[in-house]
């Protein structure tokens, strides 16, 4: 009696560890960090990359206290505008990191899902090229596909498409490449697919 009395506690106590085990994986699989890109808009002709690059550094410097890693970044200088990609529990955490490290906060923040990354080839200048394709009108399936078709006809306009993400909720997305000029990224959307950015623009690119 004794025997089978032990024996179904260190069941009992077995099964509890395993169910506690079983728990810790699924908090922290709830709050994996998920993918943002936020983004700042400031007055034309007032940003320059190397400002960019030291704000960058205080995000660093701060960034572990909120659970945020800032990835990359991409400085549009003429237009002033500055795109950041991060990984983070939620946006709260990406406010308070710049709050916390320079005080300059983003304008946007997309929650978004990223494709294969492709390596930078040569020196062709770097391009965000974006798509407002509103609300709900967009998967990321579907951009996706719309990447594949790019991939194919890139060689032809000499671009060299790097990655995308994508926002389905907002119906965003933002495309990164090299060309030598911006019309050649448009072309390549043109016969790829059709559907053209709203915008593009030259960037520099740090991490």
């Amino acid at each position: 009696m004794k025997v089978y009395f032990s024996f179904l506690i260190i069941t009992i106590f077995g099964f509890n560890t395993s169910l506690h085990a079983q728990t810790a994986v699924k908090t922290k699989t709830a709050t994996t960090p998920r993918l943002f890109m936020d983004v700042h808009y400031l007055p034309a002709g007032t940003v320059k990359f190397e400002d960019v690059a030291a704000a960058h550094t205080k995000d660093l410097a701060v960034e572990k206290k909120y659970g945020v890693h800032f990835q990359k970044y991409w400085v549009d200088e003429s237009r002033g505008a500055v795109y950041c990609l991060s990984s983070a529990p939620d946006t709260m955490s990406i406010i308070k990191t710049h709050i916390e490290a320079h005080g300059l906060l983003p304008q946007k923040i997309y929650e978004v899902t990223d494709g294969v990354v492709a390596l930078p080839k040569g020196s062709g200048t770097y391009y965000l090229d974006v798509h407002n394709l509103g609300a709900g009108n967009v998967t990321a399936a579907d951009v996706a596909k719309a990447h594949e078709k790019d991939l194919a006809v890139q060689k032809k306009y000499d671009v060299n498409f790097i990655n995308y993400w994508v926002d389905e909720k907002k119906g965003v997305v933002v495309c990164l490449s090299q060309a030598k000029d911006s019309s050649k990224v448009i072309q390549t959307h043109k016969e790829a697919h059709g559907l053209l950015p709203d915008s593009i623009m030259p960037v520099k690119q740090g991490q």
